[in-house]
């Protein structure tokens, strides 16, 4: 096999790194029940509520933490051990799950226990993203990077293919509970992972002691450090630049996904099972995004285009799903949304885990997922379902489509930062 190919195989950081092997094995099972959740969580807000704005709310009030503290969690990751922050957050999640499959199957679920175990998971998200989106260059060093931040996009894209599939038909045959019974089991393994996966402490965990005066230096420490890596981000200059543009993306282009369960039922006229292959759809389609991205692209010259085509062609092909009636071409559609999106997301993370400083990385992810999870569910999801209460849910899409498809004109014709990465 020649340079080239091996360069272009998008697996070979599985087989070049015990640790991020283990690591990506796990996380993707445990993805696979994750959006089984998300997904019955989804329907489960328009059963009980029957109304887009619920859902929307429902959505976002997930992110609420990660909107007030995922820039201080980024500062604690980087003073502290990512391995270990990993390991306690996965298992809360894991209880956060086994909770809602007890309240569901007991038939005590209502919409304020669905927000209040959403806050849950918001809390442990603002840490726990961070910590293991800034851990994956641990785990395979900076040549293989970008391709890993791809593959592990590719693993989240499979489980997006694999979960709403799956819960579709558990919900059919079993009943929604069992999605979420299915995934607190999932993450048995991704925590049997973290278990045997082994890092060399960092030096600065040493230095602050879980004791009361250890906890108060770092939660000081945490508040210095989020202003200073928010300064350091809005510097002017290329990170600054496409920071920017991942922010509109999140906001306006993310949030589709929230009133999906929608658009399935009254548009298209399908029920869970429909609605999960929906999901799956823009899931197959991002699979092949992030395998382009760890394979043939990690190495092209001009990512950069590259990135702003997606960049280009996320919201295009998005306002033609809005008023598409059709199921062939709504799933047309959303396999190409998912292709340009994850294209899109995984080239971005890579370009600016590479540009920034590592004393940064924790809060360039912290930041990151603020964006994300934050910023998209608390201000874009609650702005999708409540634009979707007035105008319907085909137009809520559109008008954000439109806004940012502009967004992206106003970075290609104003800013070079995608002549530079």
């Amino acid at each position: 096999m020649t340079t080239a190919a091996r360069s272009s195989n998008p697996f070979r950081v599985l087989t070049r790194h015990r640790n991020f092997r283990i690591f990506w094995t796990g996380q993707t099972m445990s993805q696979v029940g994750s959006w089984m959740q998300t997904m019955a969580v989804g329907w489960l807000s328009l059963q009980l509520s029957d109304s887009a704005f619920v859902v929307g709310v429902v959505a976002s009030v997930g992110a609420i933490p990660i909107v007030l503290f995922s820039m201080h969690a980024g500062a604690f990751v980087d003073h502290g051990d990512k391995l270990r922050l990993v390991r306690v957050t996965q298992s809360i999640l894991l209880a956060q799950a086994a909770v809602l499959w007890l309240v569901t199957i007991t038939g005590v679920v209502s919409i304020p226990i669905l927000l209040g175990l959403a806050f849950v998971q918001g809390l442990c998200s603002a840490v726990e993203i961070p910590a293991r989106q800034s851990m994956i260059i641990q785990l395979v060093g900076r040549d293989d990077l970008q391709p890993a931040i791809a593959l592990n996009s590719s693993g989240f894209n499979l489980a997006r293919v694999i979960g709403p599939a799956i819960g579709g038909l558990v919900i059919a045959r079993f009943g929604i509970a069992w999605c979420f019974g299915l995934n607190a089991l999932s993450f048995v393994a991704v925590l049997w992972g973290l278990l045997r996966i082994k890092l060399p402490v960092p030096a600065m965990t040493n230095s602050v002691r879980l004791s009361v005066t250890g906890v108060h230096e770092l939660l000081e420490r945490s508040s210095a450090g989020a202003a200073e890596g928010l300064r350091h981000l809005a510097k002017p200059g290329p990170v600054r630049d496409l920071l920017a543009l991942v922010t509109m993306g999140a906001v306006l282009g993310g949030p589709f996904l929230t009133i999906m369960p929608v658009i399935a039922r009254d548009q298209l006229g399908l029920g869970a099972g429909g609605y999960g292959t929906l999901l799956a759809t823009v899931g197959v389609g991002g699979l092949l995004g992030a395998l382009l991205v760890a394979g043939p692209i990690s190495h092209a010259a001009n990512k950069g285009r590259v990135l702003m085509t997606a960049g280009l062609a996320f919201p295009t092909l998005l306002l033609g799903f809005a008023y598409t009636t059709t199921l062939a071409m709504a799933y047309v559609l959303l396999f190409a949304t998912g292709l340009a999106m994850i294209t899109f997301n995984a080239l971005s993370n890579g370009v600016l885990q590479l540009l920034v400083e590592e004393k940064y990385r924790g809060r360039l992810m912290a930041f990151y997922s603020l964006v994300f999870v934050g910023l998209s569910q608390a201000v874009g999801s609650f702005a999708m379902g409540a634009l979707a209460r007035v105008v319907t849910a085909p137009h809520a899409i559109a008008i954000s489509a439109v806004l940012l498809m502009l967004a992206s004109l106003y970075a290609l014709r104003f800013s070079d930062f995608w002549r530079r990465v």
